[in-house]
């Protein structure tokens, strides 16, 4: 596939994502008709970052490009492996986060998660810890009847979600959660 000329320059001849010179393409963001330039490697894992999620610490950098279509990207790409500290730091103008989410929506519209006793579960939700849950590397236990409020789905596994207890970040089983 040949590349624009105009949108090899304006990559300057690298991956929008990466900065690497090897194998590049163009890469449509959809729903909009605007593409950026990718490689192979990137190319390989886009659809689903989480399989080499080390490639991506390339967005770190990418996320403050100047171009629109670029920081979609990276905006999505973020939303996938779960960086939400890296989705704090980046600012996107309304217009630009409306059309990155877009492209999110589809994906998480086919992701069915539910509490324990089977009630529907929507990002931003609150739920309740059903039983104490020892957490693993943090040092303490989730203690039954707290509160995790403004939950996170986690879009590769329908059974876990993300919350902060007690200040931490900590993925929970659905199957010990209630809807609040």
């Amino acid at each position: 596939m040949s590349i624009d000329k105009a949108l090899l320059e304006r990559s300057g001849g690298k991956c929008e994502l990466c900065g690497s010179e090897e194998g590049l393409r163009e890469y449509q963001v959809t729903p909009k008709d605007e593409a950026i330039v990718i490689c192979e490697t990137c190319s390989a894992s886009i659809e689903d970052p989480t399989q080499d999620a080390t490639h991506w610490h390339c967005l770190s950098d990418s996320m403050w490009s100047m171009e629109p279509a670029v920081q979609v990207m990276a905006y999505r790409l973020l939303t996938k492996l779960g960086a939400q500290d890296q989705l704090d730091m980046l600012y996107l103008e309304p217009e630009v986060l409306e059309w990155a989410q877009a492209g999110l929506q589809s994906a998480a519209a086919d992701i069915v998660v539910r509490d324990c006793n089977g009630n529907l579960l929507n990002e931003g939700d609150s739920v309740s810890i059903i039983k104490d849950l020892p957490v693993k590397g943090a040092g303490f236990t989730a203690k039954q009847g707290t509160t995790v409020k403004n939950i996170h789905l986690v879009a590769e596994d329908p059974t876990h979600i993300e919350g902060r207890v007690n200040g931490v970040k900590i993925f929970l089983k659905t199957e010990f959660l209630k809807k609040i």
